[in-house]
């Protein structure tokens, strides 16, 4: 295979031609897989961001903190819009949106679980705490639920990335759809950005037919939307609103209809679900107001005597921590992907791993290279309404993401245990301190499906009760 004269062409004149120098080392699989990466570059946009992008650093960070304050349209938990009546009429107006089809989901698995000493896609992590059954089994099969609750098809988007996708699709389909119907579910992949060495402005190469690639970003979700057909088939589907959730969270309330009602009452385009940080240095991000715009300041960048301000009854000033649990209204998805410019590419300074002039793989002990990605969060200033909105972090964000302390499978489990017994408590079923409990969303997902169907609970069987 030949390496087409228009790519040696454009890569002469962009100074990386570096980057086919093993050529004659490749099969023509791999020559046609670097032909592929090569040409999806968009070589004005990198050597825009090169030159125009400033590196995020904590003293610029720190300047735009120093502007911030508490959210102005923030919803507490003891806030009247609570009210019994007006919580009644917000579930209903969220279940009208749900009966006639106008919601979706859009869960963000791209990530491995790396951290939690598991090499595969997060999504299939075991946290069933008897039965070992996934966060995809527990995350579907609330999907599931709310599509037997509802009588419509709920479509589940599935956002992957190079590092998890074939695991992923496989999955699914070796497990049956995890319970939906293959209709309900759409897989689209994020995209990747090449590495750019800091001082010489040359791409990296990863392996001799691969560049140094890292994916783009929860943002880069909004141009993958629009890049596969995502958008079009969300308005095909006729929805109004999407609910955005990430992998780690089996707690999540997916669709949760007071959230969505709320949305909707209030016009919002974007909405976001905070709860109270437990300490001031807690590693959450931070909903705040920066001239009179909604927005996330994440929790590196906050300085840290800001973080400790507390208000006259000793509370933290800014505690609303983000939970990464979004309501997007379509209309504003979609002007999201028609400007290019509407979530910002951040520029971080990291060690990448390459290979050298020789073709022998580093490991840089310091940052060599430059990484480009976009946040989700970065869409709030854009929305003319952007709600905040408060819930139960026990009840509703309960992630994995160490191997060990908070926010693990340890914590996650012990949790999940807590909402499962207030839900057998709530059906007059008190168990044992000693027996593990399990109630998958098969049986239900909330405290109303099992007082519904207590008379069909029966004893723990071994210091186990599993309910499927």
């Amino acid at each position: 295979m030949n390496i087409p004269d228009s790519l040696k062409q454009t890569l002469d004149n962009q100074q990386q031609l570096h980057l086919i120098q093993w050529w004659d080392d490749l099969d023509e699989t791999q020559q046609a897989s670097l032909i592929d990466q090569l040409e999806s570059i968009e070589w004005e946009e990198l050597k825009y961001l090169l030159e125009s992008v400033e590196t995020d650093n904590a003293e610029d960070q720190a300047a735009r903190a120093q502007k911030a304050v508490p959210p102005e349209t923030l919803v507490g938990l003891d806030d009247p819009v609570w009210s019994d009546q007006n919580r009644s009429d917000l579930h209903e107006r969220g279940e009208t949106l749900l009966k006639h089809g106008k919601v979706g989901a859009i869960v963000v698995a791209g990530g491995q679980g790396s951290r939690l000493g598991f090499e595969h896609a997060k999504g299939l992590y075991p946290i069933g705490p008897i039965s070992g059954a996934t966060l995809f089994d527990f995350l579907c099969g609330q999907i599931a639920a709310l599509t037997k609750r509802y009588q419509v098809d709920i479509p589940y988007y599935i956002m992957t990335s190079d590092a998890t996708h074939d695991e992923v699709t496989r999955a699914f389909q070796e497990h049956n759809w995890f319970g939906l119907s293959p209709n309900q579910v759409m897989f689209f992949k994020q995209g990747h950005m090449p590495a750019v060495h800091a001082e010489t402005g040359k791409l990296l190469l990863a392996e001799k037919h691969s560049l140094a690639l890292s994916p783009d970003g929860h943002g880069g979700m909004i141009a993958a939307l629009d890049r596969e057909g995502v958008l079009e088939d969300m308005e095909a589907r006729g929805l109004e609103v999407v609910y955005y959730h990430q992998v780690d969270n089996p707690c999540v309330k997916i669709c949760d209809p007071e959230f969505l009602g709320l949305h909707r009452q209030t016009d919002s385009e974007m909405s976001t679900k905070v709860v109270r940080k437990v300490a001031p240095e807690e590693k959450m991000g931070l909903l705040v107001d920066i001239d009179g715009k909604t927005q996330i300041i994440e929790y590196s960048d906050f300085p840290s005597d800001m973080a400790e301000q507390t208000t006259d009854d000793d509370q933290l000033r800014f505690w609303a921590g983000n939970t990464a649990c979004h309501a997007f209204s379509l209309d504003f998805l979609k002007s999201l992907a028609e400007s290019s410019t509407a979530l910002p590419f951040h520029k971080a300074h990291k060690k990448v791993p390459h290979l050298d002039e020789s073709g022998t793989p580093q490991s840089p002990e310091s940052p060599n290279a430059f990484k480009f990605e976009k946040f989700i969060f970065d869409a709030l200033p854009n929305a003319d309404v952007a709600l905040v909105v408060e819930t139960s972090r026990e009840r509703e964000f309960n992630p994995v993401k160490n191997a060990e302390g908070s926010d693990s499978p340890a914590t996650c489990q012990a949790a999940l245990q807590s909402i499962w017994r207030s839900w057998l408590s709530a059906a007059g079923i008190d168990v044992d301190s000693d027996v593990t409990v399990e109630i998958q969303p098969s049986f239900a997902i909330d405290e109303a499906g099992v007082v519904e169907q207590k008379d069909q609970i029966s004893e723990p069987v071994d210091g186990e009760l599993l309910l499927k």
